[in-house]
């Protein structure tokens, strides 16, 4: 059942309409409510079209949040055949916060990395909202290793509000286990294509997304740190998260102007959840024109343009 954000409440109104004439349609053969249901479901369509055409950065921040949002597990499934799931990392534990294995993308074979959220109560429990604790980087760490050492390309995405602050967490190296996930990121010869299907927080993000080629959803969002924390930190209250999306600059828009991401793949009118196929075949066509771009590359040409892309960010010209 399609949930609907606070701001969507008059397309909740019109769609709950449409919907209840069309319940009673059924029942009554007799009933001919045709062009009225049709007047309801276009307006809809116009106030969602118009809503969604000029989102401010803290409603984006709830539209990648969404729960009906699709998930790294959801994408796997449209986009990579054969896709084989690859656990551990040999050190301490299995982190289902991170997804990972082996699988064909456009016919080739591609490594898969991705945060998962959970679909529900017990799912996302168990994957712990998405946040990674450091055995999910060391295992990500491992994976990007063997493709490197394959040669096969590797596509991540990106969903995470952050990597865990849990306490057993930083006992075990979390930030030194993020920095090195990084740092693998910039030593594989094999081209990354990273996309911020959802929320891209912090280095829990970048641990997996430094990448030849930084896609984002139209609606996803990308930042040092969230709204909340944002806001907790520089006006001591998470009232201010409104203020503080504004601030960060978060959106894919943003982003594409700041140079920080590569392409944004365009989502449905109403957000990816409305219309799931039709984001997957999108990012599809990216990721693979993305990809066919590195095609004949040597192993230290995506190194170094890779390495290049991230060196580049933040010069001003003056240097």
């Amino acid at each position: 059942m399609l949930q609907y954000l606070d701001f969507e409440k008059t397309i909740a109104e019109l769609e709950g309409k449409a919907t209840e004439l069309k319940a009673l349609a059924g029942a009554d053969a007799e009933m001919d409510i045709e062009a009225e249901v049709g007047q309801l479901s276009d307006k809809a369509q116009k106030h969602l079209s118009d809503l969604y055409a000029k989102l401010t950065p803290w409603q984006k921040c709830q539209v990648a949040r969404h729960p009906n949002r699709p998930h790294t597990v959801d994408y796997v499934s449209a986009l990579i055949d054969d896709f084989t799931p690859l656990m551990g990392d040999r050190g301490f534990a299995e982190d289902s916060a991170i997804i990972g294995g082996i699988g064909r993308f456009e016919d080739r074979s591609v490594m898969v990395l991705g945060h998962e959220k959970g679909a529900d109560t017990a799912e996302r429990l168990k994957r712990n909202f998405g946040m990674s604790r450091p055995e999910g980087y060391r295992k990500a760490v491992r994976l990007m290793d063997m493709a490197d050492r394959f040669g096969i390309p590797v596509l991540t995405f990106i969903d995470t509000p952050g990597a865990f602050p849990g306490k057993g967490a930083e006992e075990r190296g979390q930030a030194e286990a993020i920095a090195r996930s990084t740092e693998k990121c910039l030593e594989i010869g094999v081209p990354i294509i990273s996309t911020v299907i959802g929320e891209g927080g912090s280095g829990g993000a970048i641990a997996l997304a430094t990448a030849n080629r930084v896609l984002m959803l139209e609606h996803a969002i990308y930042s040092v740190i969230s709204p909340e924390g944002c806001a907790s930190i520089l006006w001591k209250s998470q009232d201010k998260a409104k203020d503080a999306a504004a601030a960060l600059r978060l959106t894919a828009q943003d982003l594409l102007s700041l140079a920080v991401v590569d392409a944004i793949v365009p989502e449905p009118t109403g957000g990816a959840h409305r219309d799931p196929m039709s984001t997957f075949n999108g990012l599809r066509k990216k990721i693979a024109e993305m990809l066919e771009i590195f095609d004949g590359m040597s192993p230290d040409a995506i190194k170094a343009e890779r390495r290049g892309k991230f060196l580049a960010m933040g010069r001003t010209g003056l240097d």
